[in-house]
């Protein structure tokens, strides 16, 4: 078998990202055939070498990809000190999915906000969405008392500072509104801790509800809150073609289905 970077066949082992995966590396939490590896160009042969993190031996998973509908409330970490419910509780508490994957969120949303969250145990996946260059993206809708001024929306559309960083949107438009009370349907093309929410906090609103109502090609469709389902072949294949940018051939897309089985 050829040899791989270390870092990715973690990810392909269903740990985490690649990039987080890189961390684990240089925090020297990762250990080759009994031997500490802190170096990311280390290269492996799954076959022959053991390949530990945090004393466990990684084993490649099949790949699992999940579509949830996060609800207010819930973290998006596997555990919580606070003992708050996360994302995965949803997945344990149904008999149908096998316990035995560990998944891992492409993203995150914060324990207030919901919509549309992608869990995988698929590494170079994760990368593939999550990484800036790529630019996949997200649709939001936030809802607020009363309405933005004409001046609120073009601070937004030139950007914001908000603790040192210069948050942008792609666009943003009235989504409908209600009584007092306005929605807003906000297109991302990066994605920082917390956008939404410090945008508007920057210019003094308060966001009272926010849903992500998309994901590149990925919609909620028809999931409830708490609700799951699995991707079909087709959606992961639209999301990687979206992510890369390369049109598939029928060969690559045969290809790209059966690794991803």
């Amino acid at each position: 078998m050829a040899r791989l970077r270390l870092q990715k066949y973690i990810a392909e082992c269903g740990v985490a990202s690649r990039r987080a995966c890189e961390k684990l590396i240089v925090e020297g939490r990762v250990r080759v055939n009994g031997q500490p590896a802190t170096r990311l160009g280390t290269t492996v042969d799954p076959e022959h070498d053991r390949i530990e993190v945090d004393g466990r031996r990684l084993e490649r998973e099949e790949k699992c990809y999940v579509a949830l509908n996060k609800p207010p409330g819930y973290i998006c970490s596997s555990s919580d000190p606070e003992k708050r419910p996360t994302v995965f509780d949803l997945l344990r508490q149904d008999k149908s999915f096998p316990h035995r994957l560990r998944l891992f969120s492409i993203g995150r949303l914060d324990c207030n906000s919901e919509g549309l969250l992608l869990l995988t145990n698929d590494g170079e996946f994760a990368h593939l969405l999550a990484h800036p260059r790529h630019v996949v993206e997200k649709i939001y809708r936030a809802w607020i008392d009363g309405s933005l001024t004409p001046e609120n929306i073009s601070q937004l559309k030139k950007g914001v500072k908000s603790e040192g960083e210069l948050l942008t949107l792609k666009s943003i438009c009235l989504h409908g509104r209600r009584g007092s009370s306005s929605c807003y349907e906000v297109v991302l093309s990066e994605g920082r801790n917390r956008q939404v929410r410090r945008m508007f906090e920057a210019l003094g609103i308060k966001i009272n509800r926010l849903q992500r109502v998309s994901v590149g090609t990925l919609t909620l469709r028809a999931l409830n809150l708490g609700e799951w389902r699995y991707l079909r072949k087709d959606e992961v294949l639209s999301l990687v073609n979206l992510a890369s940018r390369e049109g598939f051939s029928p060969h690559k897309q045969r290809r790209a289905a059966a690794n991803r089985s």
